[in-house]
């Protein structure tokens, strides 16, 4: 696409398109969640209906409009649309991802609201997630725009003999002193047993992503249950793919840093910076007491989108430490079912790890105020994202 600013205004750094992303996507989204607010306090028709988990001020939230999610998916779809090149196959899977689960989780947000219900249910969920899995881990590997899988030539017998490599490259943060640049080829985890099988190193890599989507998308959806948690979260994350972004799109820079330099990855930097527009915007609205909510139409779509930029970026695997908190988050509700399940079957008295889950209810059972786990968890995310960027260049 050759966008109307780069003819006209000659703005063609990457730098500046994105900073005027981010700033277009802020003051679209600020607009219209003000007027979002306005309406329902008229009108009182996307209001959140509130479940009684026992919890301090819980009743006082109850009537505050939903699905906030909307705008946040606009005004970065906005942004990226008209400052970003659409022929970029990573910028079209953003687009994808953002849509698909913003889909998802406006059906959910719908059937609470206007049924009562608890929404999707949880397999359809993971079903939705396992689908865009699939989708995302076929088009990394297989895509030829993306693929690693190139032809290598030999020199054997005062010939020239083609060799073609397998697998996929993806960043490891430990252990570069055996893997160059912290680089690990997923072929290798199938070729210590036959050298041969690395041509099916897709069977290895798309099961890892619709996994690592699937469990990210609801940690970031369980997460979001205390005023300005997610979205403050989400923003830390989202300027530490940034930075990484910048960093894996240059060669200069890559080489320095030692990262996989990944061609044609400099269009998803104006895409994350249109996203953290859009969600510190929310979070002017969103922090105590919150005035809107994102629903699930926004959590679902930051986990989901989040993923997808980690694999775009071949960092899937520092997952767990740069998102530690919606992975604490995920782990702590499956502890807490497993173990209740468990107790129960043996004792016949379900018993719980944590007063409540996911792990910021369980704190607010022991009487910690809102702000002081929304800031005690920020300051945590801060560190986790500094921790990245320490392990990946050393």
């Amino acid at each position: 696409m050759i966008y109307f600013f780069n003819k006209y205004l000659i703005i063609n750094s990457i730098f500046y398109r994105a900073i005027i992303a981010f700033f277009l996507s802020f003051c679209i989204a600020f607009i219209l969640y003000q007027k979002i607010i306005c309406w329902n306090q008229k009108n009182s028709m996307i209001g959140e209906k509130i479940r009684d988990l026992g919890l301090f001020g819980q009743k006082e939230k109850e009537g505050t409009p939903t699905m906030g999610g909307i705008v946040m998916i606009f005004s970065t779809l906005i942004s990226t649309i008209l400052f970003s090149t659409l022929n970029n196959v990573y910028v079209l899977m953003l687009i994808m991802t953002t849509l698909y689960m913003g889909c998802i989780g406006l059906i959910d947000d719908y059937l609470k609201i206007k049924h009562n219900k608890k929404g999707l249910s949880i397999m359809g969920k993971i079903f939705s997630q396992i689908l865009l899995g699939i989708f995302i881990g076929i088009t990394m590997y297989f895509n030829t725009n993306i693929s690693i899988q190139k032809q290598k030539i030999e020199s054997q017998n005062s010939h020239f003999l083609k060799k073609k490599e397998y697998g996929f490259n993806t960043t490891i943060p430990i252990f570069y002193s055996i893997y160059h640049n912290h680089e690990f080829n997923y072929a290798y985890l199938l070729s210590w047993y036959n050298k041969k099988w690395k041509k099916y190193a897709w069977i290895v890599y798309i099961p890892i992503v619709i996994g690592i989507i699937t469990f990210l998308s609801n940690g970031a959806n369980l997460t979001d249950g205390i005023d300005g948690l997610t979205a403050g979260i989400s923003s830390i994350i989202f300027a530490l793919f940034s930075l990484l972004s910048i960093i894996s799109s240059n060669k200069i820079y890559s080489f320095y840093f030692h990262f996989i330099y990944i061609p044609h990855l400099e269009e998803i930097i104006i895409f994350s910076f249109s996203f953290l527009g859009s969600l510190i915007s929310f979070l002017w609205y969103n922090t105590y007491p919150a005035q809107i909510f994102m629903g699930d139409t926004g959590s679902l779509t930051i986990g989901g989108v989040i993923a997808t930029l980690a694999i775009i970026n071949r960092k899937e695997l520092i997952l767990p430490i740069s998102c530690g908190i919606f992975f604490i988050e995920n782990i702590s509700v499956i502890m807490q079912v497993l173990y209740f399940r468990y107790s129960k079957n043996k004792y016949g008295i379900g018993k719980r790890v944590f007063l409540m889950a996911p792990l910021h209810h369980h704190f607010q059972k022991l009487g910690y105020h809102e702000n002081k786990i929304f800031n005690r968890f920020i300051i945590i995310q801060m560190m986790l994202s500094m921790l990245v960027f320490l392990l990946l260049i050393i």
